[in-house]
């Protein structure tokens, strides 16, 4: 889960005159613990790596990905791993061998959750209904999100908010339309 002010900007940028596939990378305290990217000056990838002993630098790659058309062709040609699985690892290093790998970084202020056990889905689910109970403003609301956005009008997040309104989500969207 990835939660930040610039989340839109970034996810924007990274996708804009995408040529080849982009990561991100994003800093951690200990490294060993997640795949990991090296890059150079112009945040052109250099190695990725998964659970190094000896981490090439502090940036993990959260699992957020953009590429091309082209993946759809590197994604046919791959060959399960040696744990049966196909990885998305293998795509990643398709692009790195074309030297079409780029990373964007993520940096302080952004919040990325790993989700992948059930104490991360707990820490997640913790820190949505923090930011919700202090803040008053939902996390990912898909209504919310296209009404800013302009996608619909208030009118229409009223109607959705009036089908709701038995729960606490169709009050919140209904507390958005004044």
């Amino acid at each position: 889960m990835f939660y930040g002010q610039d989340l839109t900007r970034i996810v924007t940028d990274a996708r804009k005159d995408l040529d080849g596939a982009k990561v991100f990378g994003y800093p951690v305290k200990d490294a060993t613990a997640f795949g990991v990217v090296e890059f150079d000056q112009d945040n052109n990838v250099i190695s990725l790596e998964e659970k190094p002993a000896h981490p090439k630098s502090n940036y993990a790659v959260p699992g957020l990905y953009f590429y091309d058309n082209q993946v759809v062709e590197i994604a046919k040609n791959i060959r399960p791993s040696a744990r049966g699985e196909l990885e998305i690892t293998s795509v990643n290093n398709a692009y790195l061998e074309q030297g079409k790998l780029k990373v964007a970084l993520m940096k302080r202020g952004m919040a990325w959750l790993d989700t992948g056990t059930p104490e991360g889905m707990l820490k997640a689910a913790e820190f949505v209904e923090a930011v919700q109970s202090r803040q008053g403003f939902y996390i990912a609301c898909l209504e919310e999100i296209a009404w800013r956005r302009g996608f619909i009008d208030t009118e229409q997040l009223r109607r959705i908010g009036e089908e709701l309104s038995m729960t606490e989500y169709g009050k919140y969207l209904l507390s958005l339309c004044g």
